[in-house]
């Protein structure tokens, strides 16, 4: 990492991939290297056990990043000198319910820590977006400069941010990077998403909702590959550049589903199919060639490996899942998500 960057704030450092951030960082870096500062409003999907491995190497702060005297106090105290923004609000089902707290959160904080980074100098601003604000393509692959077309008020709330930091950079010459990764599963990812849902469902001997007949199609990438392209993108990454980080590795929903029900010894006739979400975008595929050439990233884990690690974690840390089960099952029983 180059000297200048002695201090990362992390935003959303609670939270599912931003928390493997966090512990990869933890595990790379040394204290006298790096100091790490995060920065977590603990919503539902929150959870600072996710940081146990990195405990006692980073300061936590409590916070909403759309609130001005909240995120000010913060930097005005600890002086980063780089951003890397994973707070969000980011399950479309629930975007599509109520959009609202996506606006404020992915666009109106967003806002906020870019005034402010820019007030305190920051040398560099990470954004974290997502493959979701190009829309579905039915051939090919998005690269960076490909247009906008999202889909759901989430991509579309993403979006909103990934065109204000480009007027940032524009205008104030302002040192942002733009990260679009695609669909990240792996140990410790909140339940309301489509792999540990299935995985929970399975131990619970309950039927798995799959929506329409299961034919939409992601590009699985483990996040612990999202967060070793994310830290090689801090390091060497062009300020002002857009990166995708995609794994190549496309599979229908029911492909994945299937691959957790042969993990896990179990009958495909727990398959629901329910009725689509929508707006439900069909394929999604990154062309990932710039990180891979520029900063000589690749993924590592492959879907069918990537989802036995899954299991096998879910399997050693029921009680997480399950408790985090408890929070959202009258949402489903109220046909909300």
């Amino acid at each position: 990492m180059r000297k200048r960057i002695r201090k990362i704030l992390v935003t959303g450092g609670a939270g599912f991939i931003g928390s493997a951030f966090v512990r990869l960082l933890a595990k790379t870096y040394a204290p006298a290297k790096l100091s790490l500062v995060v920065v977590d409003k603990l919503t539902y999907a929150g959870d600072l056990t996710r940081l146990e491995e990195a405990k006692g190497r980073y300061k936590f702060y409590k916070a909403d990043i759309s609130n001005k005297s909240q995120i000010q106090s913060i930097f005005k105290r600890e002086r980063p000198v780089a951003v890397v923004n994973f707070a969000a609000e980011s399950h479309v089902d629930r975007s599509i319910c109520d959009s609202a707290v996506f606006v404020k959160t992915n666009v109106a904080g967003t806002d906020m820590l870019l005034r402010v980074s820019r007030e305190y100098s920051v040398v560099k601003f990470i954004q974290v977006s997502t493959d979701e604000v190009y829309g579905e393509i039915a051939n090919g692959s998005f690269d960076e400069d490909s247009p906008f077309n999202p889909s759901s008020p989430y991509s579309a709330s993403k979006a909103a941010a990934d065109l204000l930091i480009n007027s940032y950079i524009r205008t104030y010459s302002f040192p942002a990077i733009i990260v679009r990764p695609s669909n990240n599963y792996g140990p410790w990812q909140y339940p309301e998403k489509l792999i540990p849902l299935a995985i929970l469902k399975v131990l619970r001997k309950e039927k798995i909702p799959v929506y329409g007949r299961g034919q939409n199609i992601r590009e699985w990438l483990y996040v612990d590959d999202c967060v070793k392209g994310i830290l090689a993108i801090l390091e060497s990454g062009r300020v002002g550049s857009v990166y995708n980080i995609g794994s190549d590795e496309e599979r229908r929903n029911i492909d994945i589903v299937m691959l957790i029900l042969k993990e896990m010894h179990a009958s495909n006739n727990l398959i629901e199919f329910v009725k689509d979400r929508p707006g439900h975008d069909l394929r999604y595929r990154l062309n990932s060639d710039k990180i891979r050439q520029q900063l000589h990233w690749m993924p590592e884990v492959k879907p069918e490996e990537g989802i036995r690690y899954t299991v096998r974690w879910c399997l050693a840390h029921k009680d997480w899942l399950m408790r985090k089960w408890s929070n959202i099952a009258w949402l489903y029983r109220k046909n909300v998500l």
